[in-house]
C-alpha cells in the first residue's frame, strides 16, 4: 500500500541538494523532507539557515521521520547514521559505496531484524539503474559476467588521453567541471570502482566480496607509450571494473583495459557510465548513463525513495551464505606492461611472453600472468599494468616475438 514519507536527510553536498531540487521539481506526492541535518555550520548553502540541524538525534529521535537519506562523503560517520537509524525502525536510502560494501552483510541483517528496507541505487553508476535490474530482471537468468565503466572521473581523465591530453592536464580539467575532487585519489587508483564493483557482484552473484580481496590498478602510473601502442592499434585505454563467473570460480579486477572497435565500452566517453552484463539466456546488454553529477545521483535516490512508498526491499535471493570467490591458479590473463627502464620489467615474472619492446625511455613486454599474480604485479609503482579485455584464459602456446630499438 502507498504510504506517506517523511525523510530526514544528512547532507547538503552535491547528491544532498540535488535531492532537494529533485524531490521538489518532481510529481512524487507523499513524500517530503522534514529535517536536513549538516556538519559544517560555516558553509554557505543555497538554503537559509533555518533549514538546517547539526544535531543527528532530530532526525534518528523523531518518530515522525520514517525515512533516512543518509548522503555524506564520511564512510564512518555514515556507518553510525545507517545502523541507529535501521536500530529505530527507520527505512534507509544511501549512496554512500565504500559504507556498503565493507558492512553490507551486516547491513543487511539490521534492515531484516528491524522489517526496514535499506536501498542504495545510487551508490553505483548513477543514474543507470544497474542494481534493481540485477535484482529482478535478471533473476532468472544465470549472470556469467559484469563489467563496466563506473567512474565517470577515471573515463573523462582516459577520453582525454585517448585523444592526446596529457594525464596532468586532464585531470586539472576534470576537477574544473566538477567531475573530480580536489583530492582524485579514490577515483584515480581505483579504490571508487572497487567498493562499487563488490557491490555489484553481490547483486550479480551472491557473493559477499571484502573489496581488498579484489585485484585494483589505476590510472596515475599510465604512460605516453601505452596510449601510443593503443592508438597505433585502434584500441582505446578504458578503466574497467570485472567480474566474471568460469564454472564456480570468480575472477574480479579493476584496471586499466585495451578495449577494441567492437568492445560495448569503446564509445562510452566523458563522465558518463557503462554497465555490460553477460547473461546465458538474454546473452549481452548494455547500460549508458551519466555516472556521476548532483541531479543524475539524485534521480537514483528519488527512485529508491519512491519505490520505500510500496515497501520495496532487496531480496538477494541469488545470495548463499558463507559463499565466497574462489579463485583457481588457472585463470591467466593477458596484460601489457611497460616502464621507464628496462631493469625494471625483470620483476614482472610474465608466465609467458609475446612479445618485448625495448626503446628509449619506453619499454614494454605483452604477455600472459596468472590470476593470483595480478596483485603482486599491481602494487609495483614502477610499472604500468594494462589488462587486455580477453576473458581469462587457461595459457596457450604463445610464439615470442623480440623487438630491439636502436637510439
Amino acid at each position: 500500500m502507498e504510504k506517506n514519507l517523511k525523510i530526514g536527510l544528512f547532507g547538503f553536498g552535491c547528491v544532498g541538494s540535488g535531492l532537494y531540487e529533485v524531490l521538489n521539481r518532481s510529481e512524487l506526492i507523499g513524500a517530503r523532507i522534514k529535517t536536513i541535518v549538516v556538519k559544517d555550520r560555516n558553509k554557505e548553502r543555497s538554503l537559509p539557515q533555518h533549514f538546517f540541524s547539526f544535531d543527528p538525534n532530530e532526525i534518528l529521535l523523531d518518530e515522525t521521520i520514517n525515512v533516512v537519506a543518509e548522503l555524506i562523503d564520511d564512510s564512518e560517520a555514515a556507518y553510525k547514521i545507517v545502523t541507529q537509524a535501521l536500530k529505530a525502525g527507520k527505512h534507509v536510502v544511501s549512496a554512500n559505496k565504500k559504507l556498503i560494501a565493507e558492512h553490507l552483510d551486516e547491513l543487511i541483517s539490521l534492515a531484516k531484524e528491524n522489517s526496514v528496507s535499506f536501498l542504495y541505487e545510487a551508490a553505483v553508476a548513477g543514474s543507470i539503474p544497474v542494481i534493481r535490474n540485477l535484482e529482478e530482471y535478471y533473476n532468472n537468468d544465470s549472470l556469467t559476467g559484469i563489467l563496466g565503466i563506473i567512474n565517470g572521473t577515471t573515463n573523462y581523465i582516459l577520453t582525454q588521453a585517448n585523444d592526446g591530453v596529457g594525464y596532468a592536464e586532464a585531470l586539472e580539467k576534470a576537477q574544473q567541471l566538477g567531475f573530480a575532487e580536489a583530492d582524485p585519489t579514490l577515483d584515480v587508483e581505483g579504490l571508487d570502482a572497487r567498493y562499487k564493483l563488490a557491490i555489484l557482484i553481490k547483486h550479480a552473484f551472491g557473493n559477499t566480496v571484502v573489496p581488498e580481496q579484489i585485484p585494483v590498478k589505476g590510472i596515475t602510473g599510465l604512460r605516453n607509450g601505452d596510449v601510443a601502442y593503443a592508438r597505433e592499434r585502434g584500441l582505446r585505454i578504458k578503466l574497467l571494473a570485472r567480474a566474471e563467473r568460469i564454472g564456480n570460480e570468480l575472477f574480479a579486477v579493476v584496471a586499466p583495459h585495451f578495449v577494441t572497435a567492437d568492445h560495448p565500452t569503446y564509445s562510452v566517453s566523458n563522465e558518463f557510465n557503462a554497465v555490460v552484463v553477460q547473461a546465458l539466456f538474454s546473452d549481452r546488454q548494455l547500460f549508458i548513463g551519466k555516472g556521476a553529477g548532483s541531479l543524475p545521483t539524485a534521480s537514483a535516490v528519488l527512485s529508491d525513495i519512491s519505490a520505500l512508498k510500496y515497501d520495496y526491499q532487496y531480496e538477494y535471493r541469488k545470495a548463499v551464505e558463507g559463499r565466497s570467490p574462489l579463485v583457481s591458479e588457472s585463470f591467466s590473463v593477458r596484460v601489457l606492461v611497460s616502464a621507464s627502464m628496462d631493469a625494471d620489467l625483470d620483476t614482472v615474472g610474465l608466465d609467458e611472453v609475446e612479445e618485448r619492446y625495448i626503446g628509449k625511455g619506453e619499454q614494454f613486454v605483452v604477455g600472459n600472468v596468472k590470476y593470483s599474480a595480478l596483485k603482486n604485479l599491481f602494487e609495483q609503482k614502477e610499472l604500468s599494468v594494462i589488462l587486455f579485455s580477453d576473458l581469462p584464459q587457461v595459457e596457450e602456446e604463445i610464439v615470442v616475438v623480440e623487438t630491439q630499438y636502436n637510439s
